[in-house]
């Protein structure tokens, strides 16, 4: 199971300001516990959303906004992607994460497995598999 743990934007990540150096090594000791455990598969910071946009979808129209956007507490700033047996699992990592304050949200990656085979027919899901192992590495 595949499960992307978000953590929620804040003031400070928005108006840009970085970690500090002790946040910085306190991070880069929990991520290498995640990869030891063999549970990472990708994590990144992002930029505040004032270097963003959203692309809003309406037929064939579409819209572009450039951010930065108002409601902070709906933004993202950063993530992991971790692969573990379950959601208590992925709950626990989690509960790991060395903030002092903030917000993290867990939430399950798609697996072709879980679309019935008249949405995703056994070949497509066959050939997202293979992308899939043929970019991970």
């Amino acid at each position: 199971m595949r499960f992307m743990m978000l953590v929620k934007a804040t003031e400070e990540s928005e108006a840009g300001v970085l970690p500090t150096a002790e946040m910085i090594a306190e991070m880069g000791k929990f991520n290498e516990q995640l990869d030891k455990a063999g549970v990472l598969l990708a994590l990144d910071g992002l930029q505040a959303s004032s270097k963003g946009a959203r692309i809003s979808y309406d037929g064939e129209k579409r819209t572009v906004t450039d951010g930065p956007f108002a409601e902070t507490k709906e933004l993202i700033a950063g993530y992991w992607v971790i692969q573990v047996k379950s959601r208590e699992e992925a709950i626990e990592w989690a509960t790991r994460v060395p903030f002092q304050d903030g917000e993290v949200e867990i939430r399950q990656v798609f697996d072709p497995s879980d679309f019935p085979a008249d949405i995703l027919p056994p070949e497509a899901a066959e050939r997202e598999l293979a992308w899939r192992e043929e970019h991970e590495a």
